[in-house]
């Protein structure tokens, strides 16, 4: 692999002439950010689901209370 001039992680396949990019800190911090997505978006359905719950039960007690 031959490196690409001014850049310490970034190399040229000499068989395929393809930049290769070997930074394992970059895309391990990577791998993190979208975990923690991940965790949030599943977070945040759940809140959904949660708010979603406590309406529908509000609606039953609020018609409840209109039948007397």
């Amino acid at each position: 692999m031959i490196r690409v001039k001014g850049h310490t992680h970034l190399y040229r396949d000499p068989t395929t002439n393809a930049i290769i990019n070997c930074d394992d800190h970059g895309y391990s911090q990577y791998v993190k950010s979208l975990e923690i997505r991940k965790n949030q978006k599943s977070e945040i359905d759940n809140m959904k689901k949660d708010i979603d719950e406590i309406k529908s039960l509000l609606k039953i007690l609020v018609d409840g209370n209109n039948k007397t």
